[in-house]
């Protein structure tokens, strides 16, 4: 059977010395010029949308940082005069962008800025740092204002989750690749050290309630079991940490990075809470533009595909790249929102209906290798022509 004319998307992963990426400057170059170029010798596979190019970095281990000694003693209203001063430092603090916020003006000379979901202290923004040092950044309410924030050029890139180690999929971030034309141009994978933190002066055996992210209560599972919290969801872990400063309830603590109880003033009670010490989560660069793939190199690509019914059909899409030798590094599928539900039987003319599924697929090969051509093209030999081919190499 063919595939469906579905979308296709292509990204490369490449390397650096140190952080795997490069250009991460934020200066714009001339080299997505020669898109039309390289791929006008491709033709025979111009129906595949190439998702882009994108540096793979080294698991970085997050660097916890210390949020002071607690003070031994002290007056109560010392603490209280203390704690007053971080409330009023929270004010001070970029305010996230919406979804709906209108365009400004985001240029400031060659400083990369950086969009992330959530508010300062977030893993995202640690991760966006990571790949852009002296990037600034830039808090957004929700994934999807992230994607429409470097749309809309308020800012440059976007970093955000794809896949933890523990708790899997970031499927939002998928179907928003979909909805969106933005280009993948990196890759972060990052140690989450999640820490239990909480108010200037509160010892551990005082909390009685913990507040996160619901993957990080899923995450620190055994630890809260053993200290009989009570868990309470927040859209994002340093939100739980600007909560419990803001709030200034001593016997509720919350799940966060090091660096959210440094910006928010919150002791940490105790580190590396998480039941899993290997837990990694792997985050997307994304900006506007793509980059150039070459065979200097070593790249990863991902596309996306639908298929029709039939025995044998994922087979037969996963064996162009086993025929060739180009190894497959993630499979992941998604239902169709457009279309749902398929009517099929044995014979494809039935009444049973099952779900229509997108099939996410990353291979190591770059898109100039003539392997990975030849297996594209070989791809779309048993695949409808997309009537709308989206590009969207980074």
């Amino acid at each position: 059977m063919a595939l469906k004319a579905g979308p296709i998307w292509g990204s490369a992963v490449y390397p650096h010395p140190y952080l795997g990426l490069t250009g991460l400057d934020g200066r714009r170059t001339g080299c997505f010029l020669n898109l039309r170029f390289d791929f006008e010798r491709c033709r025979k596979w111009e129906c595949l949308a190439v998702l882009g190019q994108r540096a793979a970095i080294p698991v970085e281990d997050e660097k916890p940082l210390k949020a002071g000694a607690e003070s031994p003693g002290g007056a109560d209203k010392a603490k209280e005069t203390q704690s007053m001063a971080f409330h009023r430092d929270l004010n001070s603090l970029p305010r996230p962008l919406s979804a709906t916020d209108p365009p400004s003006s985001p240029s400031r000379g060659w400083i990369v800025r950086v969009a992330y979901q959530g508010v300062p202290g977030a893993y995202s923004e640690e991760a966006a740092m990571i790949a852009y040092p002296k990037c600034e950044t830039v808090p957004c309410d929700d994934f999807e204002a992230a994607f429409k924030a470097v749309e809309l050029w308020l800012v440059d890139k976007a970093v955000l989750p794809i896949e933890n180690s523990v708790g899997g999929s970031i499927h939002r971030n998928y179907d928003l690749l979909l909805r969106h034309r933005l280009h993948i141009v990196g890759e972060v994978q990052m140690v989450v050290n999640h820490c239990l933190l909480g108010l200037p002066g509160v010892r551990k055996d005082e909390i009685k309630r913990v507040i996160s992210h619901p993957q990080a209560l899923t995450q620190c599972d055994m630890t809260l079991n053993e200290l009989g919290l009570i868990r309470i969801t927040a859209e994002d872990t340093a939100g739980a940490a600007q909560i419990v400063a803001s709030d200034g309830i001593k016997d509720t603590g919350a799940i966060a990075s090091a660096r959210a109880a440094v910006i928010y003033g919150l002791n940490i009670l105790e580190e590396k809470i998480q039941d899993d010490c290997d837990n990694i989560t792997r985050f997307l660069i994304l900006a506007r533009e793509p980059i150039i793939p070459g065979l200097e190199r070593p790249y990863k690509t991902s596309i996306v595909f639908s298929l029709d019914e039939g025995p044998g059909v994922l087979f037969k899409a996963l064996a162009v790249f086993a025929l060739r030798d180009i190894s497959l590094s993630k499979i992941e599928s998604r239902p169709q929102r457009k279309r749902p539900l398929r009517i099929v039987d044995d014979s494809n003319k039935g009444s049973a209906k099952y779900f229509d599924y997108l099939f996410y697929i990353d291979f190591e090969a770059s898109m100039a290798d003539p392997r990975a051509q030849h297996a594209l093209s070989h791809l779309q030999g048993i695949c409808n022509i997309y009537e709308d081919p989206r590009l969207l190499s980074s």
